[in-house]
């Protein structure tokens, strides 16, 4: 039997990733019930795989006894595109397919300043173009309070 590929949500976090896993499905049953692969095969192993612009990095095999579970992948590069998959092995049965790679783009902790700066200085621009404007409109420039006289029409 091929063990299938795990279900792999990935949300991003400063500095890391934090990866959701589900096992994959088993087919076999037992009095009408579906088994899980941790039904069948108590523990099993995973190996995740990272890929960024400076390579690729295989992370030590882990062992779960859990059907779904999470692991925070941490001290990663803040800004950068990481890509990953995930193979699971039991002690028993090698044979199985990765899952396909899924890609995110890991958050800065300075993310939210850069946001905050950034709508305080729209703030600061907008208010300098209003009081140009209104020095403008007060020199008679635009929209003046009087009209030219008919001759200068």
């Amino acid at each position: 039997a091929i063990l299938g590929p795990p279900e792999v949500t990935i949300t991003s976090c400063p500095n890391c990733l934090n990866v959701t896993l589900k096992l994959p499905a088993s087919h076999l049953r037992d009095n009408g019930k579906l088994l899980s692969l941790i039904d069948i095969y108590k523990e099993l192993d995973y190996d995740i795989t990272l890929k960024s612009q400076d390579g690729d990095y295989e992370r030590a095999r882990q062992r779960t006894t859990e059907e779904v579970f999470s692991v925070v992948i941490e001290e990663l590069y803040p800004s950068r595109n990481y890509c990953l998959s995930v193979e699971v092995t039991a002690s028993l049965n090698k044979n199985s397919v990765p899952s396909p790679w899924k890609c995110v783009t890991v958050d800065s902790e300075a993310q939210q300043g850069y946001y905050e700066a950034a709508v305080a200085g729209a703030v600061c621009v907008s208010l300098i173009i209003a009081a140009v404007l209104k020095c403008v409109h007060a020199a008679g420039f635009i929209f003046p309070k009087f009209s030219l006289p008919q001759t200068l029409v």
